[in-house]
């Protein structure tokens, strides 16, 4: 996300702009917030706003990784996910793939990081792994069954809009005009 708040600085450089990046769900009227940005956010009346970008998970693993024929595949996951299968559509169509989880991690970037360096299977947004399946770093096993998500930017519900969060939505409808997770991967950082 980076670039993309690069962009923007430099399309609107009279609009400051503070980027947070947090893996909790910040108060955003208290703290002071114009807008969040955050995954199928629950309802929230003090808040309006709209999906600007779709997204769905996918399972990949390193290119080296072989799976194992019977038993629990070893598995990079997040924080406390519960999850001891995952219901996976391949090639070879719909699958239940039992899973071991080796090691448990509270960022995406660093789940990807960790099976690009062969620590197992991850379940991983299309947008962060499209790039390291099309260079061959990771390999897609299939996509989770039911796990389309969307980004929301959302700000605080009142009748007037703020021009920069005004400009910062136009911004967004467009570098994300088709909302497509392809989009949203050219503006991630390509890290080797």
């Amino acid at each position: 996300m980076g670039r993309l708040a690069a962009d923007f600085a430099r399309r609107y450089p009279e609009v400051r702009l503070e980027v947070t990046a947090d893996d909790r769900a910040v108060e955003m009227i208290e703290e002071g917030y114009d807008l969040v940005i955050r995954v199928d956010p629950a309802a929230d009346d003090a808040l309006v706003g709209r999906p600007f970008l779709h997204d769905r998970l996918v399972v990949v693993t390193s290119a080296q990784l072989v799976l194992p024929e019977s038993g629990a595949v070893p598995a990079v996951v997040r924080g406390g996910d519960p999850a001891r299968n995952w219901t996976v559509t391949g090639i070879d169509g719909t699958n239940e793939i039992a899973i071991d989880p080796v090691l448990r991690l509270s960022s995406l970037v660093m789940i990807r990081d960790a099976v690009r360096a062969g620590g197992g299977a991850a379940r991983l947004p299309l947008s962060l792994v499209s790039r390291d399946i099309a260079a061959k770093r990771l390999t897609w096993r299939g996509d989770v069954a039911g796990s389309d998500i969307a980004l929301w930017a959302l700000y605080p519900s009142r009748r007037l809009l703020s021009a920069r969060v005004s400009a910062f939505l136009d911004f967004l409808r467009e570098a994300f005009p088709n909302g497509t997770p392809e989009e949203l991967a050219a503006y991630l950082d390509d890290q080797p």
